[in-house]
């Protein structure tokens, strides 16, 4: 099998993943998987569609990653790796699909407007 290569985006987060054949392991730009991923729920959250479809020690997934925080960059992964498991059996779909896997949320940070503290905070208002 060659490799195969998926983006996945979260908020400013974005996950470039290469898997390939292997024995199960994670590199995050070029660090364990433990050591850039320090608690177990942001462990979890990458290795829920392996975990899913049974895969996690099958491939070795090679992920780039950059921008926004941790947590955004944990689903951006999940999304890519879900993206690839998809294209390696279609039939993984009918399993990732309902858990919302493969979707990609689309909720972003709003935008500051001027004459206002943030997006939707005002300074205070002063009557005299």
């Amino acid at each position: 099998m060659e490799t195969v290569h998926k983006i996945g985006r979260r908020k400013k987060a974005v996950a470039r993943v290469y898997l390939s054949d292997g024995k199960g392991n994670i590199t995050v730009n070029k660090r364990t998987f433990d050591n850039y991923f320090t608690t177990a729920t942001l462990r979890y959250k990458v290795q829920q569609p392996l975990l899913l479809t049974e895969n996690l020690e099958a491939y070795d997934i090679t992920v780039n990653v950059f921008g926004g925080g941790v947590t955004g960059q944990a689903e951006a992964i999940r999304l890519a790796i879900s993206r690839a498991l998809c294209e390696i059996d279609p039939e993984y779909r009918a399993v990732l699909k309902p858990e919302g896997l493969l979707t990609r949320d689309p909720r972003m940070v709003e935008r500051k407007k001027f004459g206002q503290k943030k997006a939707r905070k005002k300074f205070q208002f002063s009557k005299r």
